[in-house]
């Protein structure tokens, strides 16, 4: 007789694989679902992977990961931000996700209290579960930029909490922070002992002069930063993220981390130090950069074309959060209806949280020839 945990029974399933999953049953479909980058790794980094197995990197790594590739984590904050971090502060881990479910894992006890961004990753709700902790709803809103309003983060401070969750740029909205809310959750965060879970992914996707600054220069004491180089450098099939904290932590987190994964594969890590400290790789984001900027000017000119929809205008990543409540429809029905009738896959806003209805997350990470397509045929639906 199969026995399944209650932790495990009481995750749900991620939305938006369940979502990407009707691509497969309907034929003639156009994505825009996929938080994916369609570019190739930069070819620097695919020949650093090659010569490290050549060169015999296919062995145990220490669990914190490769010196040199903590190192030159360091050497990027000092670099990029002028943070002046150690490489005992980083432990390099399997990808954002692993670096999140450690900082759940290791800093949550039963009972505590998480807030969490809605609309927001699903897994900043289903990662406390596995800790036995508590999410709470921190609301964000297209008035407010979909950003936290500290006013109100204040008032839902208890003395259970123990984490708020920070993600900008943001996914699935786009929005970058303001630095003085960034300044204001600090602040709070100091004031009463809690962390900061600040998930940095899309950082060098910024348009219209937006600027990222790591929530480490505001709280160093408080913030757990996750990172990856997945959407940097479109890594996403090498697993390869990093998480930066007081190094306290660090140590409690490298424990846990060795019964997890043990180590990141080693290649795959030598990789990431050519990611990081060759010029060739930041060339290549740069690139990316800039074709992200012109799809999203792409898709933002067709949906002011089309009056039932109204595109929030996003300042970093690559997601375009759009109101579609003038049609009446909820996020779900309406994500269904696009199906059928222009063959079009976006994501419905409730994937992301309560606070998602009535929104749709369309990805601009394909190609203009497919973005114009999908924006032509939603024009033309009736």
């Amino acid at each position: 007789m199969k026995h399944i945990s209650s932790r495990v029974s009481s995750l749900r399933e991620i939305e938006t694989r369940k979502h990407l999953d009707k691509i497969s049953k309907t034929e003639n479909v156009i994505s825009l679902g996929i938080g994916e980058p369609d570019f190739d790794t930069p070819q620097n980094i695919k020949e650093a992977a090659k010569r490290a197995l050549d060169e015999g990197w296919t062995h145990y790594t220490p669990n914190a990961g490769i010196p040199e590739l903590r190192e030159a984590i360091a050497e990027y904050y000092t670099k990029f931000y002028k943070i002046e971090i150690s490489p005992e502060n980083v432990i390099v881990t399997a990808g954002a996700y692993e670096a999140a479910y450690l900082t759940f894992q290791t800093l949550l006890d039963k009972g505590e209290i998480v807030m969490v961004p809605d609309p927001g990753f699903l897994s900043y709700w289903e990662y406390p579960k596995l800790a036995e902790a508590r999410a709470t709803r921190l609301s964000l809103r297209e008035e407010n930029g979909f950003q936290p309003d500290p006013d109100e983060l204040l008032e839902l401070v208890t003395k259970r909490t123990r984490m708020i969750v920070v993600n900008y740029p943001n996914n699935p909205t786009g929005a970058v922070l303001d630095e003085e809310v960034a300044k204001a959750i600090a602040d709070i965060a100091q004031d009463y002992n809690i962390y900061i879970l600040s998930d940095e992914p899309y950082e060098h996707f910024l348009y219209d002069g937006a600027k990222h600054v790591p929530m480490l220069k505001y709280a160093p004491d408080n913030t757990i930063l996750a990172n990856s180089f997945s959407k940097t450098f479109a890594m996403t099939g090498w697993r390869l993220g990093f998480t930066v904290a007081p190094e306290e932590i660090i140590r409690d987190m490298i424990k846990l981390h060795a019964y997890v994964i043990g180590n990141v594969a080693s290649f795959v890590q030598v990789a990431g130090i050519a990611a990081l400290r060759e010029e060739a790789s930041w060339k290549a984001v740069e690139e990316m950069r800039r074709e992200y900027a012109e799809r999203r000017n792409l898709v933002l000119e067709h949906l002011r074309e089309i009056p039932y929809i109204k595109a929030f205008e996003p300042k970093g990543a690559f997601y375009i959060f759009a109101n579609i409540k003038d049609t009446g429809m909820k996020s779900e029905e309406f994500a269904e209806w696009l199906l059928e009738k222009a063959r079009v896959v976006v994501i419905p806003g409730t994937a992301f949280g309560s606070n998602g209805e009535g929104y749709i997350r369309i990805s601009y990470a394909t190609s203009k020839e497919k973005l114009a397509e999908a924006m032509e045929r939603m024009q033309k639906s009736p």
